[in-house]
């Protein structure tokens, strides 16, 4: 009876022994014999600034609700989306609305937005000048090369009164040829990096320069205070989470986005940046 009853008990002890190796292994959700929390791994790619510092701040938000947040930095804009439809990123923040648009129009990507969550004004700066006005007949000013931004920095240029477009172009498509008024004759040149902008500035290249934001801040410049003017806070260029199509409706992919848009975060970025960097809803 006696080697019955050890056999018995050698048994349980076994297959209870098994079982919570199981659940620690496989991450399996906690019950009452105390096993582990199941948690959910969601891998973003984002510019250093202020993207992944936005996601820092996120990072114990989603903690609570299950959601394990691993970001992926990037220096450039091109290789995020192409990690994102490769599978290497479940989404990606660092775009504009614009931006993506034309990375789905070249290349085919089956991109959708999942949520916007701020604005990174774009500014024009200047070692020379104090203002657009102290601008020469002549001048020359520097541009990225991302086409994508051409028509954000033609549309303000034209607020601030240097240029003209022409009738019926839409502002976020417009082209150096568009062009129909220039009473500065500033000469564009539109052949750098985006990320290699400030880097100019502080070399004093070009009479004046256009820098968004993300750069600018990484760079440790602050826009409102080191740009000689700035673009308004009612841009319709949004920084958005991106994913592939269908992934919207992932609940881990609204748990981001629901967390970003979340009053916490609104007010971190505003203290954070002063108002470089909008926040919106």
């Amino acid at each position: 009876m006696k080697k019955v009853l050890s056999a018995l008990l050698l048994t349980v002890l076994v297959l209870a022994l098994a079982a919570c190796g199981a659940k620690d292994k496989d991450g399996a959700s906690k019950n009452a014999a105390g096993g582990k929390e199941e948690t959910t791994k969601l891998v973003v790619g984002a510019s250093n600034t202020p993207h992944a510092v936005i996601l820092e701040k996120v990072k114990p938000l989603l903690k609570e609700k299950g959601i394990d947040l691993e970001i992926e930095t990037y220096q450039d804009y091109i290789l995020p989306n192409k990690d994102l439809e490769s599978g290497l990123l479940d989404a990606n923040y660092f775009q504009t609305i614009p931006y993506l648009e034309s990375q789905i129009a070249d290349f085919g990507y089956d991109f959708v937005n999942a949520g916007g969550i701020h604005i990174e004004p774009m500014g024009v700066y200047s070692k020379k000048y104090k203002s657009l006005d102290e601008l020469p007949d002549g001048a020359t000013v520097l541009m990225s090369n991302s086409v994508s931004d051409h028509g954000r920095v033609l549309e303000m240029l034209e607020k601030e009164g240097l240029i003209t477009l022409a009738e019926g172009v839409e502002k976020v498509d417009a082209e150096l040829k568009d062009i129909v008024d220039n009473p500065k004759n500033l000469k564009f040149e539109p052949d750098y990096e985006a990320a290699l902008m400030p880097t100019l500035y502080k070399n004093d290249e070009g009479d004046a320069l256009l820098i968004n934001s993300n750069y600018a801040i990484d760079a440790g410049l602050n826009p409102l205070e080191d740009s000689i003017a700035i673009e308004e806070s009612d841009s319709p260029y949004v920084n958005v989470i991106t994913v592939r199509s269908g992934d919207e409706n992932n609940e881990a992919i609204k748990a981001l986005v629901e967390v970003l848009q979340s009053d916490e975060i609104q007010e971190f970025i505003l203290k954070e940046w002063g108002g470089s960097v909008v926040p919106v809803k």
